[in-house]
């Protein structure tokens, strides 16, 4: 048996100022990115992390519960409104995080927003309002699809 070196395998780049091509050859659009500040900044009193939701509705969001101050019994609202969870502290909330810091989501939650375990969250935390936001993935594809279609002026196919 002769041993034989074989080449390594390295993608293709497209050449420099090259427009990339996707599915049919069509161009592909950039992302429509978010308005920043004037200074270019990104607002810091907002925090995010992209969680997912255990099979007990545990969102493993503890890091971003501490950034809004949350300690273990601190008492919350969870409301729902076209699949987008919105939660606040309050004094005669029902829910609670849990002993260990984490956000439970309780089951009638989940089923309004299709939650299901592993389904993923982007949190957005805002330390003006103290509130924090989640957004399931279908729910941000939702949004994402119509800031694009509004970028493009409507024409989507």
């Amino acid at each position: 048996m002769t041993a034989s070196l074989v080449p390594a395998v390295i993608p293709r780049t497209p050449v420099s100022g090259a427009t990339p091509a996707g599915r049919d050859g069509l161009r592909l659009r950039p992302l429509p990115l978010p308005a920043l500040s004037p200074d270019g900044r990104r607002p810091a009193d907002t925090v995010y992390a992209l969680t997912a939701v255990d099979k007990s509705g545990r969102v493993a969001a503890r890091g971003i519960l501490a950034e809004l101050g949350w300690l273990p019994g601190t008492r919350l609202d969870i409301r729902e409104q076209a699949g987008v969870i919105t939660v606040r502290v309050a004094g005669e909330g029902r829910c609670r995080v849990d002993s260990r810091g984490y956000l439970i989501l309780a089951l009638p939650v989940r089923r309004w927003c299709r939650l299901a375990a592993g389904d993923r969250l982007l949190l957005v935390a805002d330390h003006r309002t103290g509130v924090l936001t989640g957004y399931p993935l279908p729910v941000l594809d939702r949004l994402l699809n119509a800031a694009s279609a509004a970028g493009d002026g409507g024409d989507r196919q």
